[in-house]
């Protein structure tokens, strides 16, 4: 099987920029990762960022980029995403999508 066969599982690291606190953006972030069938979790940054990990196939996980990129919540305004630490995994680390505090 080739490297970008769909099936390939990554997980990446992103920061979310902008008016994106008090928005309830970890809330849809959650809700958007659970129905793409991502692995990982999100929570708010004490710079007044959003932080996260999103883990599952190369699709679902760039599907997820986009959101956090373009969408995010009602009444967010995204600067700009910033992602890193990308890696190819064997498999998921995480089960299910979690806010942490």
């Amino acid at each position: 099987m080739g490297v970008d066969d769909g099936h390939t599982i990554v997980s990446v690291e992103f920061e979310v920029y902008g008016h994106v606190q008090g928005v309830y953006f970890t809330k849809y972030c959650r809700d958007r990762a659970l129905e793409l069938g991502l692995g990982g979790w999100v929570k708010n940054s004490k710079r007044g960022t959003i932080v996260g990990k999103v883990q599952g196939t190369k699709e679902q996980v760039e599907n997820m980029v986009n959101w956090l990129s373009r969408a995010g919540s009602p009444g967010s305004k995204i600067e700009r995403c910033e992602l890193r630490d990308f890696e190819y995994l064997a498999r998921q680390d995480f089960r299910g999508f979690s806010i942490r505090f």
